[in-house]
């Protein structure tokens, strides 16, 4: 177990960090002590602000001397609590709040290396200064930062194209549990070095050390763009869809959403200015976003084109292409603010899984009815990624004013039935959120032995103290 910190420690990490960098004043403290959702507190003998990679270092260090727990925090925007410390109040809680700029940028290597605190959003802006992007995104890019999205392996809505964080960091720069520095910043392609040490970094929830800095991956930026919304009879028939428009337009498809009837109408109840795209509703929708870069040709005509004998043939039942960008925001919105009609509607379980491709069709549909059939008066809502397999599946509790708690009473139960189905379905119990610590319990009594004891392994080799992000992705002993 970590030990809490000493007088005389922080005392010295005071001096070494100065005012910006070290406070232990509870209002300064307390916007980051819980997670952004509400459910996660906790308490910390002090927040410290490192300014750059040596200061962190000399913080890692110090508390591995002393064996005191550390918990890395970026954007505070972890739907698991793996950025929260824990309730004890024995942890430092290390932002990297401050370590937020963009060191270099090249088109030639088409690469961008940005410190752990850079805000999404403002990776994007500079990517767009030489004429590229970074091709990943999500709601909350206007909070979440870069070594956040490294340690959760994040996802969002261009997997289909271009991978997970874990495709798209070539290079990677972290202090390790010892207070030692890894610097693997140069953006290689290629690197057959043995283990590929920075892809053990990525998704560890810093468990295994704070990573400081990343080299990313850049693509052409968008020229041109096509949104469209389709209304089809299955699940199964929205897999078949894309396979179809991959066929015809290939690479341009960068995004296709399924979007269940009953999520759609929570969107067109709660969220104001949203309407349905199309005349008449559909069993289920999906959202397609096709694009080209600068100077090729526009991917409208040929999204159009295939939609249309979709049609024609009955693979697809309505469709419209927007016309605006200001259509297809509209169109974007009906799909981003699903999570935000959730919560106007009420508490629900939600849970980020992932199946094979090949079974998300079938396990939207049977899975949903399943929570329903064993917990009468549930509603299940299932959306996501259709092309790489992430389901985002929540339960309603059922109608009426003791839901908060049938919640409370049900909901452990419930979850876990869940789970169940997804292990069944040879899936994940985390497709892009990570574990932290909502998670940790299930992971160890639903992941293979064999699994589970390297990934001990891995933790005790690296961090034998135990003193990074203790709580989150292991359940506690």
């Amino acid at each position: 177990m970590p030990n809490p910190p000493t007088e005389a420690l922080l005392a010295n990490l005071r001096d070494r960090l100065g005012p910006r960098g070290f406070t232990r004043a509870p209002d300064e403290m307390a916007p980051w002590l819980s997670d952004w959702r509400g459910r996660y507190h906790g308490a910390a003998a002090a927040l410290v602000s490192p300014a750059s990679t040596e200061e962190v270092a000399a913080v890692v260090g110090r508390c591995a001397a002393e064996g005191v727990a550390v918990v890395p925090q970026g954007g505070n925007t972890s739907m698991v609590g793996g950025a929260t410390p824990g309730a004890d109040g024995g942890a430092l809680l290390l932002s990297l709040r401050r370590m937020n700029h963009v060191r270099g940028l090249s088109a030639e290597d088409n690469a961008l290396t940005a410190e752990a605190g850079a805000i999404l959003a403002h990776v994007h802006d500079a990517a767009a200064t030489i004429g590229r992007r970074f091709p990943l995104s999500l709601g909350a890019k206007g909070s979440a930062t870069i070594g956040g999205l490294v340690s959760t392996n994040a996802g969002g809505t261009q997997v289909l194209r271009f991978g997970p964080m874990r495709s798209l960091v070539l290079g990677l720069e972290a202090v390790l549990p010892d207070g030692s520095v890894f610097s693997s910043l140069a953006p290689l392609r290629k690197d057959n070095r043995g283990y590929d040490l920075k892809q053990l970094l990525i998704g560890a929830e810093g468990t295994l050390g704070v990573v400081t800095a990343a080299t990313l991956r850049l693509v052409p930026a968008v020229g041109t763009r096509a949104v469209a919304w389709i209304g089809v009879d299955s699940p199964r028939a929205a897999l078949a869809l894309l396979r179809r428009l991959e066929a015809r337009l290939g690479d341009a498809v960068e995004s296709f959403e399924l979007v269940p009837a009953n999520a759609l109408a929570l969107v067109l109840r709660h969220v104001p200015g949203t309407r349905a795209p199309l005349a008449r509703p559909q069993p289920w929708n999906v959202l397609i976003e096709a694009v080209a870069p600068v100077g090729a040709a526009d991917p409208c005509g040929a999204l159009e084109a295939a939609l249309a004998d979709a049609l024609a043939d009955g693979a697809a039942a309505d469709a419209v292409v927007a016309a605006s960008e200001a259509q297809a925001e509209s169109f974007w919105k009906l799909r981003d603010t699903i999570s935000e009609a959730e919560r106007a509607e009420g508490p629900a379980l939600k849970h980020d899984i992932s199946v094979p491709v090949s079974a998300m069709p079938e396990f939207v549909v049977e899975a949903a009815r399943a929570v329903e059939d064993r917990y009468p008066g549930t509603r299940a809502i299932a959306f996501g990624h259709l092309g790489d397999g992430n389901v985002h599946f929540n339960v309603q509790p059922p109608t009426g004013p003791d839901a908060a708690a049938w919640l409370a009473a049900r909901g452990e139960e419930a979850s876990g039935f869940v789970y169940e189905l997804v292990i069944a379905a040879r899936g994940s119990i985390s497709a892009e959120h990570g574990i932290g610590q909502m998670k940790a319990a299930t992971l160890a009594r639903t992941d293979p032995p064999a699994r589970l004891a390297a990934l001990h392994a891995v933790k005790r080799a690296l961090d034998p103290g135990g003193i990074m992000n203790p709580g989150k992705l292991f359940a506690p002993s």
